[in-house]
């Protein structure tokens, strides 16, 4: 998917107008719209304004197929676990594990 593409798809799964998005970012929705549509790319200051306004990265909205780190949340805890002793990282990983498994068990049997 393309930068436009990708930002379209986001906006509209955050249930933001193009209006909204633009005044967030401090433009205007006619040029959300060309970015939207591919006519026009926005600078990387704006790339990134629009970015963090749809709780991305830029690297996602510039390649959206690549498995990436949607929410920066779970980013910044992802950042905060590497940072932990090898120990306590295995401890995370095993609730983690968990709780996976937990899920795709309750999804096997829901069906």
């Amino acid at each position: 998917m393309t930068f436009g593409e990708q930002t379209v798809l986001l906006r509209k799964q955050l249930k933001m107008s193009q209006d909204d998005l633009a005044k967030k970012v401090g433009t205007s929705a006619p040029i959300i719209g060309r970015y939207e549509r591919n006519e026009i790319k926005p600078s990387i200051e704006t790339a990134k304004k629009i970015a963090d306004e749809l709780g991305v990265t830029v690297d996602y909205l510039i390649d959206g197929t690549a498995k990436m780190v949607l929410d920066k949340k779970l980013l910044k805890r992802i950042e905060d676990i590497e940072a932990l002793p090898e120990e306590e990282k295995e401890k995370i990983y095993y609730f983690i594990d968990m709780a996976i498994t937990y899920n795709n068990t309750k999804k096997a049997y829901s069906r």
